[in-house]
């Protein structure tokens, strides 16, 4: 029989999780601005707008290049057509 989970030990287990997200924020933060500042875009005067639309055509380029991959991917493997139990070997009727 499981243990009965108290209302604080999930309290408590929340407030973990919730200190986890925001150092994985701040990690994930940290790792772009030291990518920013490398490629010399901390250096430039550009509006927030600007920089917005830069990060998101970045996301998009990544975006659809992880598409690509997962449409390339192997599919799994299939029966011959044919063979009995597939829906060329089954008559409908027609």
């Amino acid at each position: 029989m499981a243990a009965k989970t108290s209302i604080s030990d999930l309290d408590a287990q929340i407030e973990k999780l919730k200190e986890r997200r925001r150092f994985l924020i701040v990690k994930s933060a940290e790792r772009f601005a030291r990518a920013a500042t490398k490629a010399g875009l901390a250096e430039m005067d550009l509006p927030d707008e600007e920089l917005d639309q830069i990060i998101a055509e970045i996301a998009a380029r990544f975006q659809k290049k992880t598409r690509d991959a997962a449409d390339a991917s192997p599919q799994p493997h299939r029966p011959e057509a044919g063979r009995i139990g597939t829906a060329a070997a089954v008559s409908h009727g027609s």
